[in-house]
């Protein structure tokens, strides 16, 4: 049996107009431009309006994506949307998504796992492709998070905001697209970075919105020294089950949360700064949309060719961790654009269309047989008719020459 793989074929991003910069944070909590550049590294971020939903962004990533894999949306097999603020609790922001790409019976689903959700999503997606349960998959990650987020709090105010990324995975025969992975969880530090209110735990009140329970929390030293300790294990991990040496490794996108953490990691892997995407400068922590969005950059802007090898790392709350190594090779080989368009819509249209070709070819072969046959009959029948002539006239002859007594 031919082995199948999940070949990322499109990818897409959006962000919001709206900047909110260090500046501008100076005017609202206790902070500073050259604190938070210095800590972080951030520099703005982007604030989606108040009428600009989750899925509005989703919905703008996706069809970008779903262009650039020359995929219609009715074409696709599943939904899988990464995120932490839904449009609402219920329905799942995945069937808003559907219902407003046109997918209808499309099946779809939110996956929540902070902002380790996207590869988490990945890594499912793939799953489903590589059993051959579905040949073409959308994959989202889009976050609000500002709608979730204390801006009387530092620690989570300076550090966020709002986007979306998505991909496309379309069924391959070619070793491409998720090469490794390892996902992880440690509920022990479930408080490192959590909403108290809001939940069945404890639902809205007049108690939880006084305390202002409804946002996030975050306690950044757990979280700093839970990746420091976790992150680089897992991409050793992963990029040793890839079965490939560290040196093929070409590029990493690891996850937008804190400069300084990305560059604790570098260091640690001794890895090439220069080869390492780094865009939080102008988004933030984007959760569950930062590393789709990241990958998106890095391919627009040339920073990944194809076959290069990927490094992608996650982390977020939960704390879960993922980490994957990805083939980049987004161009469909000829043969595979012939096995994949067994589905499309268009598909009726091309066997309507071979039919017409086949039965145009049939009709030539019938019309040139009938003329062959015409002519050799032209050229026969005169020939019978002479012979039959000649037969009878020498019936005739011999009739004649007989002798009448010996008859």
């Amino acid at each position: 049996m031919t082995q199948r793989y999940a070949r990322i074929t499109g990818w897409g991003k959006y962000v919001p107009a709206r900047r909110l910069t260090n500046y501008d944070l100076e005017q609202i909590v206790d902070t500073t431009d050259e604190w938070i550049t210095s800590h972080t590294g951030i520099r703005e971020r982007r604030i989606a309006e108040p009428n600009e939903t989750t899925v509005d962004m989703a919905l703008h990533a996706s069809r970008i994506a779903l262009e650039r894999a020359q995929v219609q949306p009715e074409e696709l097999d599943l939904i899988i949307f990464a995120t932490s603020s839904p449009d609402y609790f219920v329905p799942a922001a995945a069937s808003l998504l559907q219902n407003r790409l046109g997918a209808a019976g499309v099946p779809a689903f939110d996956l929540s796992a902070g902002c380790t959700g996207s590869i988490y999503a990945l890594v499912t997606a793939t799953q489903f492709v590589q059993t051959g349960a579905y040949r073409r998959v959308l994959v989202v990650g889009a976050e609000k998070i500002s709608a979730g987020i204390d801006y009387t709090d530092r620690n989570t105010a300076i550090m966020f905001g709002d986007g979306a990324g998505a991909l496309v995975l379309e069924a391959s025969n070619s070793p491409t697209g998720l090469l490794s992975f390892e996902l992880g969880s440690d509920g022990a530090l479930w408080d490192a970075l959590y909403c108290p209110g809001g939940g069945s735990a404890n639902p809205f009140s007049e108690k939880v919105l006084a305390n202002r329970e409804q946002y996030l929390r975050m306690d950044g030293k757990r979280v700093f020294k839970f990746t420091a300790k976790t992150m680089t294990r897992s991409i050793q991990n992963v990029v040793e089950s890839s079965g490939l040496p560290f040196s093929e490794i070409d590029y990493m996108v690891p996850h937008q949360s804190n400069v300084r953490i990305i560059e604790l990691l570098t260091s640690r892997l001794k890895f090439d700064p220069d080869k390492v995407m780094v865009n939080l400068d102008r988004y933030g922590n984007t959760s569950a949309a930062a590393i789709p969005m990241a990958l998106a950059d890095a391919a627009d802007q040339g920073k990944i060719a194809e076959g290069d090898h990927i490094v992608l790392a996650g982390f977020g709350a939960g704390m879960t961790w993922g980490t994957a190594v990805i083939h980049w090779e987004p161009t469909k080989p000829s043969e595979e654009q012939a096995i994949l368009v067994e589905n499309w819509p268009i598909r009726e249209a091309l066997q309507l269309q071979a039919n017409k070709v086949r039965a145009a070819v049939w009709s030539a072969q019938v019309t040139a047989r009938t003329k062959a046959q015409e002519a050799s009959m032209s050229v026969m029948v005169p020939f019978y008719t002479w012979q039959r002539k000649r037969k009878k006239a020498k019936a005739q002859q011999d009739e004649e020459n007989t002798d009448p007594q010996q008859g």
